[in-house]
């Protein structure tokens, strides 16, 4: 559980009332809460079709990589990077959530039926470096027109 703890002190961090997002997070049946990006960290948001295979490539590549999170429907997959990656990104079909924006991000202890984690924060502060999240989509990408990245 202290890892929960810090992953929650970690992220409610960024929020504008720290306290207020925890409790919110505690006491709010959907255990979600909207936090500012561009503080902490930063958010690239892939559709899943290149999303879910980056993310394998990542977790052969590292040990751990930075919070990762799918959306509602699992349309999209979220990683979070450093702060300021958002405004210096250039990818087609890669949205970004950066400086004066916000996010929905579930509580790191908790199952939600909407915004989940794949990769959740352990409160350390380890974000996905931009350059390996970009060498990973590539080598994602280059699987799925090869059709390696696909069964059958």
């Amino acid at each position: 559980m202290t890892g929960t703890k810090t992953a929650v002190e970690w992220l409610a961090a960024v929020a504008p009332d720290p306290e207020s997002c925890r409790w919110e997070w505690e006491r709010s049946p959907h255990g979600i809460a909207l936090l500012p990006a561009g503080r902490a960290w930063d958010v690239l948001i892939l559709p899943a079709h290149l999303g879910y295979p980056t993310l394998d490539v990542l977790t052969r590549m590292l040990d751990r990589t930075g919070p990762v999170l799918a959306d509602f429907g699992d349309n999209r997959v979220g990683f979070f990077v450093p702060p300021g990656t958002a405004g210096r990104w250039l990818g087609t079909g890669v949205r970004t959530a950066g400086a004066g924006t916000w996010i929905v991000v579930p509580h790191p202890g908790r199952t939600t039926r909407g915004v989940r984690w794949l990769v959740p924060p352990d409160g350390s502060g380890t974000l996905t470096d931009p350059a390996l999240l970009e060498l990973a989509m590539h080598e994602a990408a280059a699987g799925l027109f090869t059709g390696t990245g696909e069964d059958g």
